[in-house]
């Protein structure tokens, strides 16, 4: 059939001429395509057209048969785009094949109730005009997007559709302005163009392809000459960053430090070797290993070290203490852990902590009390971690003040932007990606890391258990990435920058807007003609 005739069936004439089992087969498809952006190759444009398939299938249709298009689409790319979950969750969670895919279906379901109700609002807002659905759908999804960002205990903001975008290094400049969700209300904007090229009857077809030609032009224009007028920032530091590669491990035994002296030795002669960089700055990743600093053994690593290596050393370990949070009970005297970054200063000592606020919901804590049996009987492995409670900003030598966040939090970008907003000169990430394997978890991981770094102008110094360890410039640029999978250590180069963006200033703002905008639209359909 023409490309032509096919699309004329998702003209909303008559619903009965887009049959509903159809429609939930693009709405399904589209999903799974669109992960395809996210994975193996990372080919962007699906990204730029998956969304119209999905909004094609929307217009004309009843709305229980909208909500169930947006739900088997959000549904079908979370299984697609992130299966990783259900392996980590097998393999290293301590759960069995069936429980991995349950809670990863779990996610998805809930994935898949947010996209429904995005495309059921587009529904009701295309039963007034496809022109006012076609302009509500960014504001909409941009929304959804926040919302997921936020939802209780269990966000997941993994995998927004503005990062496809972002790779571009002229298109990721945008983000300054919005942060990543004013990236994907344009992509999403983009999207809802073609659909209404394609199913809009108020203007001439000409008119309406003119349009989408046109801005396809800029989007091209921006994508291809963008890059080249995008500065180069000028880096006068470097950070050696040591890429440990610990296995990961169910537990410790009591003897691990012995047992890995000879691991320690080897990690301890990288950290101090010599380099014409004249590094400034050590830093070791989170990592699978018993480091504490309440234990004497770590204690006795890395004072000496710091002092040996002559600069400041960060590192990330456990922390035993009492609550940081009056909302965490505990009898008196309990020592509780915290996943942390301490920084020991050329003299050895202990002067910067930091836990980690973000945690990994079933990997680092359990979110919900009520569920607490249910996933005890499943795993013994759940972490017991407790949340920090402040964005704390840390002093370099020379009065530079920097900000760590660990791991999973670099998904959240209000909450780096604390950092940098607190006066943070300097972002540094220390992650364990090792959990992932090597599937596609830690590629996009450091592609959402990349966005922060260009959302907030600050350098990132990035280290991890086992890849990828790099440095990315204010700009989005990566350097000096180590291969994965093996202990390494690479010496990085950074800077102190004191930019304020509009991001940094207001936050989410735009997705706020988005918000505001989307239930003024949504709430006006609602209201009886009189």
């Amino acid at each position: 059939m023409p490309w032509g005739s096919w699309l004329t069936h998702l003209r909303p004439r008559a619903p009965a001429e887009f049959p509903a089992a159809l429609r939930l087969l693009v709405g399904a498809v589209s999903g799974a395509a669109l992960s395809l952006s996210y994975a193996g190759l990372h080919l962007s444009i699906y990204s730029w057209l998956c969304i119209a398939f999905l909004l094609f299938s929307l217009f004309g249709a009843q709305p229980r048969v909208a909500f169930a298009c947006g739900f088997l689409h959000g549904l079908l790319f979370v299984l697609t785009s992130v299966p990783w979950i259900a392996t980590v969750l097998t393999v290293h969670g301590g759960l069995p094949v069936a429980g991995g895919w349950g809670v990863l279906l779990l996610i998805a379901m809930t994935w898949g109730i947010l996209t429904g109700a995005f495309a059921w609002a587009v529904q009701r807002l295309s039963r007034q005009s496809i022109e006012l659905a076609s302009i509500g759908a960014p504001f909409l999804w941009a929304t959804f997007e926040f919302a997921r960002a936020h939802l209780p205990e269990i966000s997941f903001p993994w995998n927004l559709l503005g990062y496809p975008a972002a790779a571009n290094l002229g298109l990721v400049q945008f983000t300054t302005i919005t942060g990543i969700y004013g990236l994907s209300f344009l992509v999403a904007g983009f999207n809802a163009l073609l659909a209404w090229t394609s199913s809009s009857n108020k203007l001439t077809a000409r008119t309406r392809l003119t349009c989408a030609a046109a801005a396809t032009g800029i989007l091209l224009l921006a994508a291809l000459a963008g890059p080249y007028l995008v500065p180069q920032a000028q880096a006068h530091h470097f950070a050696r960053a040591v890429q440990l590669n610990f296995p990961e491990v169910e537990s410790y035994p009591a003897d691990w430090f012995p047992a890995h002296a000879a691991d320690l030795a080897e990690i301890e002669r990288i950290s101090l070797a010599p380099a014409a960089e004249k590094p400034d700055l050590l830093v070791w990743p989170e990592v699978p290993a018993p480091f504490s600093f309440q234990d004497a053994q770590f204690a006795k690593i890395a004072s000496p070290l710091a002092i040996r290596f002559g600069h400041p050393f960060l590192a990330g370990a456990i922390e035993w203490k009492p609550p940081v949070d009056p909302s965490d009970v505990a009898p008196r005297g309990t020592l509780l852990p915290y996943n942390s970054a301490l920084l020991f200063d050329a003299q050895g000592q202990r002067v910067f902590v930091y836990d980690k606020i973000h945690l990994v919901p079933f990997g680092e804590y359990e979110p919900f009390p009520l569920i607490h049996r249910v996933v005890t009987n499943v795993s013994g492995e759940v972490g017991g971690f407790h949340k920090g409670n402040k964005y704390v900003v840390g002093q370099l030598p020379g009065g530079n003040a920097f900000g760590v966040f660990i791991c999973y939090e670099a998904i959240y970008p209000g909450e780096v932007r604390r950092f940098a907003a607190g006066g943070a000169q300097l972002l540094i990430n220390i992650s364990n990606d090792g959990w992932f394997g090597r599937s596609a978890a830690a590629a996009q991981h450091l592609r959402m890391a990349r966005v922060r770094a260009v959302e907030n102008r600050r350098w990132i110094v990035r280290s991890t258990n086992n890849g990828f360890t790099v440095s990315i410039d204010p700009y989005g640029r990566i350097f000096g990435p180590l291969p994965p999978d093996v202990r390494a250590a690479v010496d990085l180069p950074y800077d102190f920058r004191t930019d304020v963006t509009l991001y940094t200033r207001f936050g989410d703002w735009f997705a706020w807007l988005c918000v505001l905008v989307s239930v003024i639209l949504v709430a006006a359909t609602f209201r009886k003609a009189k």
